[in-house]
């Protein structure tokens, strides 16, 4: 069995450079076959290695400029919460997310859940000191 804390460092490691690349395929080797990936309290989750795509392909076409930050997990279990902050240009306009994911890991440390909240400005904000982590 994978170390839950480990796979957390991974995923944030993972997203941190494949977001500000813009690469999906990477992103999608942090996903079991079988995820629910949930992108917002209220919308349906996008289920499977197929429905991860489409969410990280659209989101990632509309953003550019990207640099993220991500803190360090919070792990219980085989599960994790971790904080991110980026900055980009999202349709042409600057845009900050503060966010977290929550994740749910499987024996292999790939996530089986995801659950992300985020708050957004729509403007380019440095990411606070006081948030700790890398």
């Amino acid at each position: 069995m994978t170390d839950p804390r480990a796979a957390a460092q991974r995923w944030a490691r993972t997203w941190q450079r494949a977001w500000e690349e813009r690469d999906v395929e990477a992103v999608l080797t942090l996903y079991a076959p079988n995820c629910e990936y949930w992108t917002e309290p209220f919308r349906e989750p996008y289920r499977g290695l197929d429905g991860a795509r489409e969410y990280v392909t659209q989101a990632f076409a509309a953003e550019h400029t990207v640099t993220a930050w991500f803190g360090d997990p919070v792990v219980d279990g085989n599960r994790a919460a971790v904080p991110w902050w980026a900055t980009q240009i999202e349709n042409d306009e600057p845009v900050t997310l503060a966010g977290i994911s929550v994740l749910q890991f499987d024996a292999d440390g790939l996530v089986v859940e995801e659950w992300d909240a985020w708050n957004q400005a729509d403007s380019m904000r440095p990411r606070p000191l006081a948030w700790g982590g890398g």
